[in-house]
């Protein structure tokens, strides 16, 4: 009998694309886990992401791979080489997104390594549209599914088209979302911070980048309506935190309507935000296993988030569910929290309650580690 790590001797290459929030912050959760595994760790990526995460301090290796989160020929045709070296000694691959599972997939022929396994991780869904883009973006999706050894999806969605796509293993695998840890300064200081001097006036926050997928145009559009609720005077400040390519759009909506509305840009305080707010909206067209979610209902505040994705089964009775893109249905339910106590204690109660029976960080690492060996077989100093 022996307490060898399961993974020693094996060198493990770790892949995303440009990352500024889940997929990022998920890695780097499982890279101290994978690193005491025994394995050899090294991410690929673009470097702005190991900058923004820093893989490194985990324990990782990094190399820097372009890989961006739109289709560009050329700058796929460079990532896919430069991928090709940096996984030369690799003796498995995991790609975390469809962009980064492309390049993956096009770098392990390109080197006839097709018998190194390939793991892809589907974090998010194609977005919506029509169109030659679309059909480009739905062709890559296939080809990518079906070239991976194991596909592991975040969400129940996610699994049933993967396998309606030709996949040939297809896990769902939940994405846990790291602690936060304590908030660090108390609900009348984090308000007085967004010019909020007492608690008579609610405190709504929306966590998450500032992109379509997000659905902040519904948000917005519930925000106008609350000036004609006469049960909520004065009407709720909304603070958002993230950055993103809605930013411009966005600060002009806001100015030019009169919306009770900050954009904060990236935060690092999210448990400050959410121990001061009075609700946390979530009105995204799509998710998966939101960490915005998660952390809202570990935090115990109340939660309205649309019905998409794996949202329903993530929360279950813990959060209210709108439609996506019914602002009407958005903004009467988060009226209808601000102004119920008994709604209001019931969530922040159901809220811990759910978050206990998800998989922690450890968890979703030590599935990991069981997977890698499953593929791979025991380690080397063991054939």
């Amino acid at each position: 009998m022996t307490d060898e790590p399961l993974l020693t001797g094996r060198r493990i290459a770790e892949v995303l694309a440009t990352s500024t929030g889940g997929v990022g912050t998920h890695l780097r959760s499982v890279l101290s886990a994978l690193a005491r595994s025994g394995a050899a760790v090294r991410v690929c990526g673009p470097q702005a992401t190991e900058e923004l995460f820093g893989f490194t301090a985990s324990g990782a290796d990094f190399r820097p791979v372009g890989i961006s989160a739109g289709l560009d020929p050329v700058a796929d045709l460079r990532a896919v080489h430069a991928l090709r070296r940096a996984t030369a000694g690799a003796d498995l691959v995991h790609a975390h997104g469809l962009r980064a599972g492309l390049v993956a997939a096009a770098a392990r022929a390109l080197a006839g390594q097709r018998r190194r396994p390939l793991v892809l991780t589907l974090h998010n869904a194609l977005p919506e549209g029509g169109g030659l883009r679309r059909r480009v973006l739905q062709a890559a999706e296939r080809a990518t599914v079906r070239g991976a050894d194991v596909v592991l999806a975040a969400s129940g969605d996610l699994a049933d088209n993967a396998r309606r796509l030709g996949a040939r293993d297809v896990r769902v695998a939940p994405v846990s979302a790291p602690p936060l840890g304590p908030a660090r300064r108390d609900r009348r200081e984090v308000r007085r911070e967004l010019g909020l001097d007492d608690d008579r006036r609610p405190l709504v926050v929306a966590i998450g980048r500032l992109h379509p997928q997000k659905g902040y145009d519904s948000l917005l559009d519930a925000v106008g309506r609350w000036s004609a609720d006469p049960r909520l005077r004065p009407a709720p400040l909304v603070a958002i935190a993230g950055d993103g390519p809605l930013s411009d759009e966005l600060s002009r909506r806001i100015a030019a309507e009169g919306l009770p509305v900050t954009l904060l840009g990236r935060r690092t305080d999210v448990a400050d935000l959410l121990g001061a707010a009075d609700a946390c909206v979530l009105p995204s067209v799509w998710e998966a296993r939101s960490l915005t979610a998660q952390e809202a209902l570990r935090a115990g505040t109340p939660l309205v988030a649309t019905a998409v994705g794996g949202i329903p089964e993530l929360v279950g009775d813990a959060a209210e569910l709108v439609p996506a893109g019914d602002a009407a249905a958005l903004a009467e339910t988060v009226a209808r929290v601000l102004t119920d106590p008994a709604e209001i204690a019931r969530l922040g109660a159901a809220g811990p309650r759910q978050a206990a029976t998800w998989p922690d960080e450890a968890a979703t690492a030590a599935a990991l580690v069981e997977l890698y060996r499953e593929l791979l077989g025991p380690p080397e100093s063991r054939r």
